[in-house]
């Protein structure tokens, strides 16, 4: 009996979003392993093994290391990047309240809790993978970052070569905050990545970034 086309759509679909499936597996397992022990100290096999699957069938989703390496992570960053970029745009002529970008750029992060610790074996190791992204991504960020800041305190206190520098400490500020997680539970005995730690800081991060970036009224 011949197979309709309904049939094989369906069929097609169904493998498809199995590989989609797949495939975010695999980034996971590959975040949390390329976060503990880089990219040197980790495997395809290491993944596989993880995932669950045989290192073979990893190549069908992924070529090689570099490119799991690599969209491990484009998908955590580009988001962040992303938003920045966004809202770089909307403050032209007035634009949105900066606080939903300290919002948005947390729940990537919370999304991703060892991206952090990825990105800081990725820095201590020469950024050989993460230079090329943040150079790509950046570049019209860091071009724009006049409008990202033009009211409020930035405007007035900093020059327009320094506010690219000023737009970077805000990245940072919040990626550090990921970073220090583990190591401030032991000093502090406080969980940083707790519901109300995160909410706390959303709120904290977001009155600073609003005093320094906010219209000059909200100072």
């Amino acid at each position: 009996m011949p197979v309709s086309s309904s049939t094989s759509a369906k069929d097609t679909h169904r493998k498809s979003r199995k590989g989609e499936l797949t495939a975010e597996r695999i980034l996971d397992a590959a975040e949390e392993l390329f976060a503990d022990q880089g990219y040197a100290g980790s495997s395809l096999r290491d993944v596989a093994t993880a995932v669950g699957i045989r290192s073979p069938s990893l190549y069908n989703h992924f070529e090689s290391k570099e490119a799991l390496y690599s969209a491990v992570l484009e998908r955590g960053l580009r988001p962040v990047f992303s938003a920045l970029s966004d809202y770089a745009v909307s403050r032209t002529g007035g634009g949105e309240n900066p606080r939903r970008l300290v919002e948005t750029m947390m729940r990537v992060m919370v999304e991703h809790p060892r991206l952090a610790s990825l990105i800081q074996h990725e820095t201590l190791t020469g950024g050989a993978h993460l230079t090329p992204m943040l150079q790509s991504w950046m570049a019209p960020i860091f071009a724009r970052a006049d409008e990202l800041v033009d009211v409020g305190l930035a405007k007035s206190r900093w020059d327009r070569d320094e506010l690219s520098l000023l737009v970077l400490a805000m990245y940072h500020i919040i990626v550090g905050y990921f970073t220090i997680a583990p190591m401030y539970a032991l000093l502090d005995g406080r969980d940083l990545m707790s519901e109300e730690m995160l909410e706390k800081q959303t709120r904290v991060f977001g009155d600073l970034v609003e005093l320094v970036f906010g219209a000059e009224s909200a100072g």
